[in-house]
């Protein structure tokens, strides 16, 4: 059943200095019907350079899984790299300006070599072997130079997304400083541990499996609101919990993170891949159930390779963001810093555990 109209800013209570304006009367201004995107289906494109039997048309194979001769994943080089490591300097500073020269790695992982596969529709164990594969290529990036400071893997779909090509694919890009967003969320765990002695990725957690409360109004009785267990669990396996954060960014963000604390992504285990693959094939079902042909984003932050933060593995706790991309930023969200969701996150935890899967 649908909420009345919320007009309310959440704070995001990993990192308190990113607020979400929750606004559903937003949802109903008038607006310009759009052209869904219509994704490519097809199996194999012959002028396609990430297709397999066109690999003549990228830089040469870094790797591939299970070979180089039939391979259903491979990695290259970015054509188009945002850092390189042509040429390796020391920086500058001039005054108040710093210079950090731009060397880094920037590969593409073709998640299959199916042309137009989704995600969703990917096998439990082929998803079980790219999340192996990103992690082989995390740890021989760290061990390719001492300098890189971060890897961080994501996948853009769609052009809303900043995909450019239609073919599945990832990206991983290592580099010489530790994202911003990061260092926000390893200080601010940093903080919450050392105060309450406990991971506050952790408490979420358990709030979500086991927390319900009801608050009522004080002048009238009436009920403002009310919280059940498993409100926000969209999804739930042995080992990992899909989660849609009370203040989401985007409105059918969903967060998938270890069930038991773990700070490193490099720690995985095949078990856990396992269970990771199964969440992952059911979240991206329900999302593609509920908004159809979403584009989006999805990025997995964990914990960086030294640098001052090996204090942070009992606070910090590795997750994967996946963030549909249903809407464009307005000028208040890229003035104010503060984003806008027009449906409730509770609302849309709900739509998309109601999608049944076998």
């Amino acid at each position: 059943m649908t909420r009345p109209t919320i007009r309310e800013i959440r704070i995001n209570p990993i990192v308190p200095s990113e607020s979400v304006l929750i606004s559903t009367a937003r949802g109903m201004r008038p607006r310009k019907d759009e052209q869904p995107i219509t994704r490519d289906t097809r199996k194999h494109v012959e002028t396609c350079p990430f297709c397999r039997g066109n690999e003549s048309k990228t830089p040469p194979t870094i790797t591939a899984f299970p070979s180089e001769q039939a391979w259903e994943i491979r990695i290259v080089e970015n054509l188009f790299p945002v850092l390189g490591d042509e040429d390796k300097g020391t920086g500058l500073n001039f005054g108040l300006q710093q210079v950090i020269d731009g060397y880094g790695r920037h590969e593409v992982i073709i998640d299959h070599y199916q042309h137009g596969i989704a995600v969703h529709e990917m096998s439990e164990s082929h998803l079980q072997h790219l999340f192996g594969v990103y992690r082989q290529r995390m740890e021989a990036l760290y061990a390719s130079d001492d300098r890189l400071r971060y890897v961080l893997i994501f996948k853009n779909f769609g052009p809303a997304a900043g995909a450019s090509i239609p073919h599945t694919h990832s990206q991983i890009i290592a580099m010489p400083v530790v994202p911003e967003n990061v260092i926000n969320e390893l200080e601010y765990s940093r903080q919450y541990y050392r105060k309450h002695h406990q991971c506050i990725f952790c408490s979420l957690i358990d709030e979500a499996l086991t927390f319900e409360a009801t608050i009522y109004d004080r002048q009238s009785g009436e009920i403002r609101r009310k919280i059940n267990v498993g409100q926000y669990v969209i999804e739930r396996g042995k080992r990992f919990v899909a989660i849609k954060p009370f203040a989401s960014r985007f409105e059918w963000e969903v967060h998938i993170l270890p069930l038991t604390h773990h700070s490193d992504f490099l720690t995985v285990s095949e078990e856990d891949r396992a269970d990771l693959a199964r969440i992952m094939k059911r979240t991206m079902t329900r999302l593609e159930s509920v908004i159809g042909d979403a584009q989006y984003n999805f990025f997995l932050h964990t914990i960086p390779r030294d640098g001052g933060y090996e204090d942070c593995r009992p606070s910090y706790h590795w997750q994967l963001e996946i963030c549909p991309r249903t809407s464009i930023p307005t000028g208040f969200e890229l003035g104010s810093g503060l984003f806008v969701s027009t449906i409730s996150p509770e609302d849309a935890a709900a739509k998309l555990r109601a999608v049944e899967l076998d």
